[in-house]
């Protein structure tokens, strides 16, 4: 029995975002028919250390692959000179339960959450949005800006906001179209990219919103938004944590990844449990949308919130195009267990 194990420069060698896209489109639309499961989610903070971990696991029956991943983002690992988000992810084929791979799982989880912030974007922002916003200069901000330039290429205008380090925004924004160009091939000359002190400001001019921070406060005010804005909220994904004022949610149109973890560690969870709304005004999940079950936006001045917490079945699939891809190139180490 061989295994194959991928190294984190291996995998970006063989993965391509609009592959991933595909991907996760696919597996969302599967979870919407019955043909995955998401297995309970296992987190935990390090208080002393100001850091976090946690394990994520599922089973995709229309691909026959199961397995589970642990991340660990420890940010004060930036003053030791090593990497502040790390992990490890192993596939295994649900036809045998023989392990078929096992590779760093930090670049696989940054493009999926990329692909599917950016889905969430394509799918209930409005059909003319020209101007998206990151709220987040961290890791995770290219791979959705670079997800939602390939599905939304009119945008024109991308604010990047870091409620902590304006400076970061800054190098950011002044790399973006070199960062485009050489890790995803895209081309965004059209785009211009600004980095913007003033969260309120970059919400009053954007017609789209993607958070990605660990914030436990409430970043963004309802009276800053105007008609017709989308959030994609990818940052909540442990209880309290929380970007987006709760008060947003009242007569949104709300979608969730997987409706049971959101409601109990995602964006919705504070809302939820303040009474701003009901679970009966969740209209459901992004799959279901995709698949036509459930409508999405209906007119341009409906707000709408997709709210993804981060599923390991969508990892499963974008681990499964790089194997296949790495074993044709050969690429990566066969181990015999």
């Amino acid at each position: 029995m061989s295994v194959l194990i991928l190294k984190r420069e291996e995998i970006k060698k063989v993965i391509d975002m609009r592959e991933v896209i595909e991907e996760v489109r696919k597996v969302y639309k599967l979870k919407s028919q019955g043909k995955t499961v998401i297995w309970p989610l296992v987190n935990y903070e390090f208080e002393e250390e100001h850091a976090a971990m946690d394990i994520r696991s599922g089973y995709v029956k229309g691909e026959q692959l199961h397995g589970l991943k642990m991340l660990n983002n420890f940010p004060e690992n930036r003053e030791k000179g090593l990497a502040p988000f790390n992990g490890i992810m192993m596939v295994y084929d649900s036809n045998t339960g023989v392990p078929i791979g096992i590779m760093d799982a930090s670049y696989i989880t940054c493009m999926r959450t990329g692909a599917a912030g950016a889905i969430g974007v394509d799918s209930l922002a409005r059909k003319d949005a020209e101007t998206l916003m990151l709220l987040g200069a961290g890791k995770q901000a290219p791979f959705q800006i670079a997800a939602t330039l390939l599905l939304r290429p009119n945008i024109k205008e991308v604010y990047i906001v870091d409620p902590l380090s304006f400076e970061q925004a800054e190098t950011l924004a002044s790399n973006m179209r070199k960062i485009l160009q050489e890790d995803f091939d895209i081309q965004a000359d059209q785009t211009v990219f600004l980095a913007e002190r003033s969260i309120e400001k970059a919400v009053r001019c954007s017609d789209a919103i993607i958070t990605v921070t660990p914030s436990r406060n409430p970043l963004i005010k309802k009276e800053w938004i105007r008609p017709g804005t989308h959030f994609s909220c990818l940052g909540s994904d442990m209880e309290t944590k929380q970007e987006i004022e709760s008060a947003i949610f009242a007569g949104a149109k709300i979608y969730a990844d997987d409706k049971e973890q959101c409601i109990r560690v995602g964006e919705m969870e504070l809302p939820l449990l303040e009474g701003v709304i009901r679970e009966a005004d969740i209209l459901g999940e992004i799959g279901d949308l995709l698949c036509g079950k459930i409508s999405g936006r209906e007119n341009s001045d409906e707000t709408t919130i997709f709210d993804a917490t981060g599923l390991y079945i969508l990892d499963l699939a974008a681990a499964k195009a790089a194997i296949a891809k790495a074993k044709k190139v050969h690429m990566g180490i066969e181990v015999e267990m």
